[in-house]
């Protein structure tokens, strides 16, 4: 019986192993059903489209090495060799699996007489060393020793996962159900996209259209681990995103981490509470069609969601997120004439504000502490009800382009000491300011310009509630003003 080992390539192997034998962990697999998935890898992975789509994975292996291609009884020893050593009855040798801990296979998987046995090499086990290539082994022996059942599963690794870019997209996780869940789902769009090749007679498995990062979110908010609300803070869990290639000529690795923050804060997005506004936020970030005179010939599809692609950069970016998708600032430096974000306006958008959404992401991403976002909530709440009652234009523009804070702390003074005087409560207090702003005596925390925009996001949702900043619309800068603003703190 084996189990998931923490390795992202036998891992998903064994995931995809378990979906095609149509069973829900790797624990219920018998060795008919490993036969099952070594006959499906025999018979395939030596056909068009997948001998061409496993170049990316396994360059030199005896599934798309053309040296073999005229031998098929080379090709076929080739493939019992690292196909076929996961039965009871397969030799094995003194030294353990570096995987699983099982006995490695005495098998010589090269051509080569004088290789070792037992040994795996770059062409069984992608990005690993090459034949008698001795540094970094330990005691100087070349290759890894690997059981039948590990290195099975390995070879059947890359059908569970997509094809972006001329590179392999993996997905692991801390959560088994998640790996399954994955593997299965790119399993099945691989199937299909080899029968479609296969009957057009193509060479080539159609990619996916959406790009790696925006495809991961999309196929994770699928899953039912994020449909559930009674799931909020169960099992929280991490994603890893494994995009790689072997090619002899660039290997490549490059490395994605969803941390179990961002997991979760999606997870609330999609409770009935949060879900509507949103998935309007979200809906507003795809890329949207080139604008051209010519009438396309086929229907702009998008490939990238900028908000999902941006959470793979949380919480350094977190300011720039918020102030982008929460506050609808235009994104100064977007990216190209197909990215929304050049045109986001809170003068068309404030609909899309929203104090919950942006509390739920201070408090589960950024771990920010509860009395400090009650105290930004109340004290947006107290001056929009003061720009409101005293229509106070000047004061809402004041606070939302000053980028000097010793003028912002002024400004936020001359209203207060305006508020008493008419017989009021003050708008703020010492400790609340000093909570949400300041370090210290005047000395102005790194991340007050963020806490100005936090403020603000309270203060135009309740303004747009109660109608205030309807009537006033063109108090809010246009993007002109914005930059000239940005312009000053450099």
């Amino acid at each position: 019986m084996l189990d998931y080992t923490g390795h992202f390539m036998v891992d998903i192997g064994l995931a995809t192993i378990t979906a095609f034998a149509k069973k829900r962990h790797p624990s219920q697999l018998k060795e008919a059903d490993y036969a099952v998935m070594a006959d499906y890898i025999t018979r395939e992975y030596v056909r068009q489209p997948l001998r061409s789509f496993l170049t990316v994975v396994f360059p030199n292996s005896g599934f798309t090495q053309p040296a073999f291609f005229k031998q098929p009884e080379r090709q076929l020893d080739y493939a019992n060799r690292v196909l076929r050593g996961y039965t009871e009855d397969a030799p094995t040798l003194d030294a353990t699996c570096v995987f699983t801990g099982e006995p490695a296979i005495a098998t010589v998987f090269g051509d080569k007489e004088d290789l070792p046995t037992g040994r795996a090499f770059r062409q069984h086990i992608p990005l690993t060393l090459g034949e008698n290539i001795i540094n970094f082994h330990p005691y100087g022996d070349a290759g890894i020793p690997v059981s039948g059942k590990a290195l099975l599963a390995i070879q059947a690794f890359p059908l569970g996962c997509a094809k972006s870019g001329g590179r392999l997209l993996a997905v692991h996780s801390d959560n088994e159900d998640l790996i399954f869940y994955f593997a299965k789902t790119f399993l099945q769009a691989n199937r299909k996209a080899i029968q479609l090749a296969q009957d057009a007679g193509s060479k080539k498995m159609p990619e996916p259209i959406l790009s790696h990062r925006t495809l991961l979110i999309d196929t994770l908010l699928k899953a039912d681990e994020m449909q559930h609300e009674s799931l909020d803070e169960d099992k929280p869990f991490s994603l890893t995103v494994y995009r790689l290639s072997n090619s002899g000529q660039g290997p490549d690795l490059n490395i994605y981490h969803l941390p179990f923050e961002i997991a979760s804060f999606l997870r609330v997005m999609h409770q009935a509470r949060y879900r509507q506004q949103w998935q309007a936020i979200v809906q507003r970030a795809w890329e949207r069609a080139p604008k051209t005179k010519r009438k396309p010939k086929k229907p702009f599809q998008p490939s990238k969601n900028w908000l999902y692609e941006d959470l793979f950069d949380l919480p350094d970016n977190a300011p720039q997120f918020i102030r982008t998708y929460f506050l609808r600032v235009a994104l100064r430096y977007a990216r190209g004439k197909t990215d929304p974000r050049v045109d986001y306006s809170l003068e068309n958008e404030t609909h899309l504000v929203s104090w919950e959404i942006t509390s739920q992401f201070l408090r589960r991403i950024l771990h920010m502490d509860k009395d400090r976002i009650e105290n930004i909530r109340a004290l947006g709440d107290r001056l929009a009800d003061y720009v409101a009652s005293q229509n106070d234009r000047r004061f809402f523009r004041q606070f939302y382009l000053e980028q000097r804070y010793g003028f912002f702390r002024t400004t936020l003074i001359k209203a207060n000491l305006a508020h008493v005087k008419r017989g009021k409560p003050p708008l703020i207090t010492l400790d609340p300011y000093i909570d949400i702003f300041e370090e210290g005596d005047e000395v102005a925390r790194p991340d007050w310009r963020l806490a100005r925009d936090l403020v603000l996001i309270r203060m135009v949702e309740r303004l747009y509630e109660n109608g205030w900043l309807g009537g006033n619309i063109d108090v809010l800068p246009d993007e002109t003003e914005e930059i000239s603003q940005d312009d000053t703190q450099s």
